[in-house]
């Protein structure tokens, strides 16, 4: 069993996972608190994780025969540094290169082909943040690494800038003793987490989580956390930039995750004027697709009110006038934030053609602000 284990291992490091990790295919112990979590509604608006719990507490619900779980890791740290420019747009790291789950997923498919040549009577199934499947869960258990107090998996030899995939299989393997966790007292994540999402060590409510509101999040983002948001426009790194374990991370070499041209620090300007043809080519084989052209462009208004840039005045006065409801009532913010007689009468002009309710709050809301930010101003 050891050699074929460690075929499978130099196949999976040949495919690009620098980490693998095995445990048996039985439920996870209840130290997940998957309830606890859903039942709290940290889960905010994505539903979809609580329609399957049994399935990603147990992985025989997927494939009854299955015997092991693999876990495998690939490195996607970039040496680079995110722009401290306000007029530029913040996206994750993750999101710099392809999107990992078409990446993955073809090495994954890859795995399993081999895996079944040599091994006819074997079966797998992959996922890579694809399926019901607790991929932190696993790689913890697997020996991979640990879940940190900020909710990902930090590996000793590489930090937390990796990618999660699994193939439930039906091969029996020898499972790997589970991984330590390495945090102490370390509650730097916490402290540095500007939303305060992660509320207890180990528990993110997603509801605050930067990475959702940018994200996952369909409708607006809660007035009362958009400055806090900063330029941040797809994603948030600040849990992860300040872990200790992060100073072991080693630049990927692998070129499907390499920074594309314009995602490391993006214009923000020049994004707010991108339309939705513009917005699907230029991201057509990125993860920042899944927040949506109108999300997009939502999270892009707000992190140009946050820059309180008066260049931005003029793409913002455009997009009140977009077909899209929640790209308006964003771009109207902004202009409150930036503020001065340009922002007020932009406003001003679209109050009078507006219909939609919850624009027309945004609206006004703006208008009251810009017009306070203007009486304050000196002359």
């Amino acid at each position: 069993m050891e050699s074929l284990q460690a075929a499978i291992c130099e196949k999976a490091k040949e495919l690009g996972f620098a980490k693998i990790g095995v445990s048996r295919a039985e439920p996870l112990d209840q130290r997940n608190r998957l309830d606890e979590w859903l039942a709290a509604g940290h889960h905010g608006e994505m539903h979809w994780m609580g329609r399957h719990a049994g399935k990603r507490l147990d992985p025989r619900t997927v494939l009854s025969e299955a015997k092991s779980v693999i876990s495998l890791a690939a490195n996607y740290y970039a040496a680079h540094f995110h722009s401290e420019d306000p007029c530029h747009g913040k996206i994750s790291r993750y999101a710099w290169g392809r999107d990992y789950h078409a990446v993955l997923k073809d090495r994954l498919r890859a795995l399993v082909a081999w895996m079944s040549e040599r091994f006819p009577e074997a079966r797998g199934l992959c996922y890579c943040d694809t399926g019901p499947v607790m991929d932190k869960a696993w790689a913890h258990k697997g020996g991979v690494g640990w879940i940190g107090k900020h909710s990902n998996l930090i590996t000793r030899e590489l930090g937390s800038w990796i990618f999660l995939a699994e193939i439930v299989s039906t091969l029996d393997l020898d499972p790997r003793d589970e991984s330590r966790n390495y945090c102490g007292t370390c509650r730097r994540c916490i402290d540095a987490c500007p939303t305060g999402a992660i509320v207890a060590p180990y528990v993110v409510d997603a509801r605050l989580c930067i990475s959702y509101l940018t994200i996952e999040l369909r409708g607006p983002i809660p007035a009362n956390l958009r400055p806090m948001i900063g330029s941040r426009i797809f994603g948030c790194d600040d849990c992860q930039d300040v872990c200790p374990w992060n100073r072991f991370a080693t630049p990927c070499e692998d070129a499907a995750f390499a920074p594309a041209q314009g995602n490391q620090a993006p214009v923000l300007i020049e994004l707010m004027q991108l339309s939705k043809e513009e917005f699907t080519k230029r991201f057509q084989n990125s993860a920042v697709r899944r927040a949506k052209y109108a999300g997009f462009l939502r999270n892009v208004a707000v992190a140009l009110g946050n820059s309180r840039d008066a260049r931005a005045i003029g793409v913002l006065t455009l997009a009140l006038r977009t077909a899209e409801p929640l790209v308006r009532s964003h771009a109207a913010w902004a202009l409150g934030q930036i503020g001065g007689p340009k922002s007020i009468t932009a406003l001003e002009q679209a109050l009078e053609h507006e219909t939609d309710p919850a624009v027309l709050g945004e609206i006004r809301a703006a208008l009251k602000l810009g017009e306070t930010l203007e009486a304050a101003a000196p002359y």
